[in-house]
């Protein structure tokens, strides 16, 4: 068994749904602590985070991931227990195989490889670990990031180990995301009967114009390898479960996913203008999820493109999509950010999965990515 399979298998092994590490980190600290690494923990509140070095000064390369996963659902769904790794026709199974116990694995044998080959290498390649990317992203990597911020703490290059693949390792690097905004809309009206509706105000009603607007809008038309902003309505609540009452509340959920050509307080201040020009009588609360990052043209880029046709046979697609991940929390430190993984075809659904040889593929992958921006060309 290759190590970097065994090391998924004893990942896999460790139910660490978020935001339980289930010891994950701790298992990983220590062998990283084996091959000099400086390990810190950043415990806040019940999320762990692992913060390990090597190296010293400039640059600094940062490897970025999360040991929790998704909940696995019901295991009688599954073919096999989800936190017990099986190998069947050159996949293997199990919750976190794809998203992305398999990246950390092969992370940290990538870096173990590293060091060994070049002990007294140029800069910082560092791990960063979170148990907190699956779910409310508070006390992860978001709060790491402050504390650097606090530090001063130096990062160059970040490459985070998300399943990017899209039908092939490899055929695909993300270079960029595009921010996320979400919001909670509040419209009042008056209950009433609805044989009286001058007796009432609906606030059904008096959305639904505001609501028309806001999603026939074209907010932009993309920014360089960027789509267009696109703004969603996720779920609307109103009424009181009776057919002859008129609603005194109507809420709506929507999430915007948007480029560059704007940031999460003009997109709210225009949101807000705008209902208020519709005269509602509205309250809305705003969740940021974190603003757009693009990494321009340079030398993480670089790397990745002549790194992965060269292990790979071609050059990837260089992409934008998606939804979020952690780098967003990371770009704005002064950090170029990449994400380079595992196919994402199974990621969070029953029986997820990782083909064998791609893992046995990545830690190759990511031993070159380091050795080509901290070792002397």
């Amino acid at each position: 068994m290759s190590e970097v399979l065994a090391l998924t298998k004893e990942l896999v092994m460790r139910p660490s749904v978020t935001p339980d590490d289930a010891g994950c980190q701790e298992l990983l600290a220590g062998r990283l602590a084996r091959a000099g690494f400086a390990c810190e923990s950043l415990r806040f509140g019940a999320v762990d985070n692992l913060w390990a070095t090597h190296g010293e000064g400039g640059p600094v390369l940062v490897l970025l991931g999360h040991t929790d996963v998704v909940p696995p659902g019901p295991r009688e769904t599954w073919a096999s227990d989800p936190f017990v790794p099986e190998v069947r026709d050159g996949r293997l199974y199990g919750r976190g195989t794809a998203d992305m116990k398999g990246s950390v694995a092969a992370f940290v044998v990538a870096m173990e490889r590293f060091v060994a080959a070049h002990p007294d290498h140029r800069g910082t390649v560092a791990l960063l670990l979170t148990s907190d990317e699956e779910g409310d992203a508070i006390d992860g990597v978001r709060r790491v990031a402050q504390v650097f911020r606090e530090r001063g703490q130096r990062i160059d290059w970040c490459i985070t180990g998300e399943p990017s693949s899209s039908s092939r390792l490899g055929d695909l690097v993300r270079v960029g995301r595009r921010g996320s905004l979400s919001a909670t809309l509040l419209v009042r009206g008056i209950q009433g009967h609805v044989a009286y509706p001058e007796k009432a105000r609906n606030p059904v009603h008096a959305a639904l114009p505001a609501l028309a607007e806001l999603t026939a809008r074209s907010w932009d038309e993309g920014f360089e390898s960027f789509p267009p902003t696109s703004l969603q309505v996720s779920n609307v609540q109103a009424g009181t479960g009776a057919g002859n009452v008129i609603p005194g509340e109507f809420t709506v959920h929507f999430n915007l996913r948007y480029n560059p050509h704007w940031d999460a307080s003009r997109l709210e201040s225009t949101i807000e203008s705008m209902l208020a020009r519709h005269g509602l009588d509205f309250d809305i609360g705003w969740h940021r999820s974190g603003e757009p990052f693009h990494t321009p043209e340079g030398p993480l880029r670089a790397a990745a493109r002549e790194v992965l046709a060269r292990m790979t046979g071609s050059e990837p697609e260089e992409s934008t999509g998606g939804g979020t991940s952690d780098a967003r929390f990371i770009a704005p430190l002064g950090a170029q950010c990449i994400e380079i993984g595992p196919v994402n075809a199974s990621i969070h659904q029953v029986d997820e999965h990782v083909a064998v040889a791609d893992l046995e593929a990545l830690p190759g992958i990511y031993q070159a990515l380091i050795e080509h921006l901290l070792t002397p060309a």
